[in-house]
């Protein structure tokens, strides 16, 4: 069985437990979800995403969206009920302490063979590599693989 971390920021659509379910074929995969809700702090950053996407009446109003604890929680429950229903053995949590430590831990606990990063684009954290992909990569010890999750 391939086991995988998949870390994601908000609820898996369909189309995302699709692909993350089908990348290794017809192979049994365990997934390890790792919910990290964009926050506060991150507000500038997904609003200069936006305008860059010319999504401007998401970056006027994003700031009504912020996930809490409870919608967090809410879209982990859904993401694993979801994995599962496609055939995947799923636990998960939802990050409450630094990220890539987070990662790094799950990573050493479960023994995993990779990880996913399912996230929207995010072109100023690109560009200067401080996206979660780009930085675990330095620090989990396993391949890590960045989708981006679908709009729907």
């Amino acid at each position: 069985m391939f086991k995988t971390v998949l870390m994601i920021e908000k609820a898996l659509s369909d189309a995302d437990v699709e692909l993350v379910t089908t990348l290794h074929g017809d192979e049994k995969v365990s997934f390890v979800v790792l919910m990290q809700p964009r926050g506060k702090q991150d507000e500038l950053l997904r609003a200069l995403d936006d305008v860059a996407l010319g999504h401007l009446d998401k970056a006027v109003h994003e700031h009504d969206e912020a996930a809490g604890p409870t919608l967090a929680g809410e879209s982990l429950e859904h993401s694993l009920r979801h994995l599962r229903e496609a055939g995947a053995e799923a636990t998960g949590r939802v990050v409450e302490e630094h990220p890539l430590d987070t990662l790094r831990a799950a990573v050493e606990e479960h023994g995993a063979d990779e990880v996913l990063v399912l996230t929207s684009p995010h072109f100023v954290e690109e560009f200067f590599h401080r996206d979660w992909a780009s930085r675990a990569r330095h620090t989990v010890g396993v391949p890590v693989l960045k989708l981006f999750a679908s709009d729907s």
